[in-house]
């Protein structure tokens, strides 16, 4: 009996938190005559998936998308390849201060990202870099706090002796990094690879700051012109935003799996 109370509770509360993404979903495949009756209809008359194509059409959200697609995959690729290197190395190498450099490193969580925007912005223009997709890039090739953290926790839970039999058929410690620890840490670069992707691609406050030009805008930012230039055309805005919400749902329901494991296995050991 419990389970029954319990499955239908759930059941319940996944249908309310669904309503609005149906709500959204039905509304853009409406009529524009269909939007605003009283009492609203949850269903169209006529199932209109023509809109989908016709506002992807209005903006170019095929460059939008260009863009948001190099982000996305480049500073994954970077925050994977440095995160690895460094929770390799606080979890492996003893050296002076190897613990008080990782406090300081987590320390760097309490930072919130607002105070850091403007010395970051001059530090970019500086360099040259406002107006290119390189500030979106370039700083997650310099590593994550949080996501340095989950490595290392996860590297510290393989036992050591993998280690020592590869040094002692000659591998170095590279070697034992590519061919030992990486091929074990697949759940938990997994869940790094998702967070970071679903984070690069709803980031709006980044573009804002550092693109002008719309050729460089992504599709956070382009959604957002558009809903400036076509406030009234909810049916075009609900379709962008379904259409843009794809990919994250994608990704995540096919990894995850893959996530709760390297959760699971992510403990706090050290």
């Amino acid at each position: 009996m419990k389970k029954v109370i319990t499955y239908t509770l759930l059941i319940l509360c996944s249908l309310l938190f669904m309503a609005p993404l149906f709500w959204a979903i039905t509304t853009a495949l409406k009529s524009q005559q269909e939007l605003y009756l009283f009492p609203p209809k949850w269903f169209p008359s006529v199932w209109r998936f023509s809109n989908f194509a016709e506002a992807w059409s209005i903006q170019p959200f095929n460059m939008f998308l260009k863009n948001t697609l190099i982000v996305t995959l480049l500073s994954t690729l970077g925050q994977l390849i440095s995160c690895t290197l460094v929770a390799y190395g606080f979890a492996r190498f003893q050296f002076k201060g190897r613990d008080a450099l990782f406090l300081i490193v987590l320390a760097t969580m309490m930072i919130p990202w607002e105070v850091t925007m403007i010395p970051q912005y001059m530090e970019f223009n500086y360099l040259g870099w406002i107006n290119t997709l390189k500030p979106l890039i370039v700083p997650s090739w310099f590593g994550s706090a949080y996501f340095i953290f989950l490595l290392r926790q996860f590297i510290m839970t393989l036992p050591k002796e993998l280690d020592e039999a590869a040094t002692i058929d000659g591998a170095g410690k590279m070697t034992v990094l590519l061919r030992i620890i990486v091929p074990l840490m697949g759940p938990s670069l997994i869940l790094v690879a998702v967070f970071h992707m679903m984070s690069c691609w709803n980031d709006y406050l980044g573009p804002l700051i550092f693109l002008n030009d719309q050729t460089k805008y992504t599709l956070t930012l382009g959604l957002s012109q558009f809903k400036g230039m076509h406030g009234v055309d909810m049916q075009s805005i609900m379709a962008i935003t379904c259409l843009i919400s794809i990919p994250p749902l994608a990704v995540f329901f096919f990894a995850q799996r893959y996530i709760v494991g390297g959760i699971a296995t992510t403990g706090i050991k050290g």
